[in-house]
Parts: structure tokens; sequence; C-alpha cells
């Protein structure tokens, strides 16, 4: 073993000693990259691909996280820990901008692993934006682009699943069905403008009243639905009063005099989808009924 050399780099007053051979190292380089270009390949989501780089990555940081921020949001490897200090390069291809990739390590990044991390960014670049241009294209066909909410179709598929997983794990969930009282009027007498504003604003007030495991859908118009997790109707309940609360909270809301009216039904494992749906829909009718801005359980 005394013939062995083992060099280390010092990563110039930010950081620790990085062993390797040197020779092996040059030998292997061109080999690893065209590796994991191939590996980038095989995916199309951003999650994937950013967790095949980290873990590529790896080889060269300490790392405890990797992060890509976008137009389309934040995406992140699996099992990241974002606590630890951030180091952030932007991406650009062909004078597009892609976004920031942020590394997170609890260990200080020197200048020559920052100069390695760029060189394998030659090999992240085209598979992320092909994941980009899947991943805007995938949400037209399953986001209202009024909202940003999920679409009719989303909810079809959503709605199967849901009733799939009820039939399996003997998990039920709930449908609610929600539309806005006097919003014809909105726009007949306001104008479309105005009448997409309220729908928003509606979006947002569904937003802040539902959980992480709950799903939010709008059909068109002022129809919308929701998917909760709820074993019995008491989170239904609570939903629906926090809608009707923000509703009238808010200022645009009751310039233009728009409330909701709400129905719902609890789903179990010997429904199908139109069953569901219709007993859901009788409930929005006896809102309707009542008067409007309202909740009803069918």
């Amino acid at each position: 073993m005394e013939n062995v050399h083992i060099l280390t780099q010092r990563v110039t007053a930010r950081g620790d000693f990085m062993p390797f051979s040197a020779e092996r190292y040059r030998i292997s380089e061109q080999h690893n990259t065209h590796d994991l270009v191939t590996k980038l390949q095989t995916t199309l989501s951003i999650e994937g691909i950013l967790t095949i780089f980290a873990e590529h990555a790896k080889q060269l940081i300490n790392l405890s996280g990797l992060q890509f921020q976008s137009a389309l949001g934040v995406s992140e490897s699996v099992d990241s820990d974002t606590t630890h200090t951030p180091y952030s390069f932007d991406l650009d291809l062909e004078s597009e901008r892609l976004g920031q990739l942020i590394y997170f390590s609890q260990f200080p990044m020197g200048q020559a692993i920052e100069t390695k991390l760029q060189q394998l960014h030659a090999a992240l670049v085209y598979p992320l934006r092909n994941a980009i241009m899947y991943t805007r294209v995938l949400r037209l066909a399953t986001k209202d682009a009024l909202t940003g909410l999920n679409n009719r179709s989303q909810f079809n598929d959503s709605l199967a699943q849901r009733l799939e997983r009820c039939r399996r794990q003997h998990r039920p969930f709930s449908l609610m069905l929600l539309d806005l009282d006097n919003f014809k009027q909105v726009n007949d007498n306001f104008g479309h403008k105005i009448g997409d504003d309220v729908l928003q604003e509606f979006a947002n007030v569904l937003r802040n009243c539902v959980r992480g495991t709950d799903s939010i859908f709008r059909f068109g118009g002022d129809e919308f639905a929701l998917l909760i997790d709820d074993p019995e109707f008491t989170t239904n309940k609570v939903i629906a009063d926090r809608v009707m609360r923000l509703v009238s909270q808010s200022s645009i809301m009751a310039q233009y005099a728009v409330t909701s009216s709400i129905g719902f039904t609890l789903a179990n494992n010997q429904d199908c989808e139109n069953e569901v749906f219709a007993r859901a829909d009788k409930g929005l009718y006896r809102a309707k009924a009542a008067g409007r801005n309202c909740a009803k359980a069918y």
C-alpha cells in the first residue's frame, strides 16, 4: 500500500478536504457524465430529475437537499432537507432562463466544487428543460386556465381513483359541490372581467378552506367541487362553514352581493361515480331551494 498516493484537494478558505484519486477521477469523469445524462433522460418528472442529479452530485458535495425554483413553482429531490445553508445557481439554456438550482449543505462549498457542479449543469439543463415543457403541457390539460385549479377532466380521474381506494381500503370520502349565487347578474351587469375577478377570489377562498389531503376543482362557469377525506360529515360542515364565512368577509364578494350554495354527500364502497355526483347535486339543489347561501347534505 506504500505506493498508493491519495490526493486531497483543499477548498480554499471555505471548505474541508475532499479526498479522491485524481487519476481515477480523470479517467472516470467522462463516463460518469455520460451515465448521468442517460439516467436523466429516463424521466420527465422534475422531481425525478432532481433526485437523480442529487445522487450524482453527492460524489462532489455533502448534499442534504436539492431544490429547483422556476415559474412552475418549487420542486425538490426526494427526502430533501432544506434547513442547511443554501448555495444558488442560475440555470440558463440558449438565452432561456430555466430557473434557479439550490444546493443545501451543512458544510461550506469551495470554489473548486462550484466549478465542478457548474460543469455538471451542462448535463442537467436539457433534460430539465424537457421536463419543464412536459409539465407545462400537462398542466394545460388538467388545470383551469383562469383559476389554476384542477379542471373537470382531472375531477373525473380523481373521483374514480378515490372510489377505487374507498373500495380497497374502506376509506370513505366526501364530494362537495359549490356554485356562486347571483354570479350571472355580475357578468350581465358589470362584465366578464369583474366576473373573472370574482371567480379568482372564490378559488382563493377555497384554497384557504381545505387541507393538503383535499382537492379542489373548477368545472367551468361558477361551478366548483371539493373531494374531501372524511369518514363522517364533520369535516364537510367545518369546510362549508369556513367557505361561507370567508365569502362573507371578502370585499369583492360583498361588493357584488355574491354568496355560495353548497351540497355534499359521503361516498361509500358501493358507489359509482354517477351515484356520488347525483347525491351531492341533490344537496346543492336543497341549498338553492332553502334560500341559497347555505350548505345541505344528502
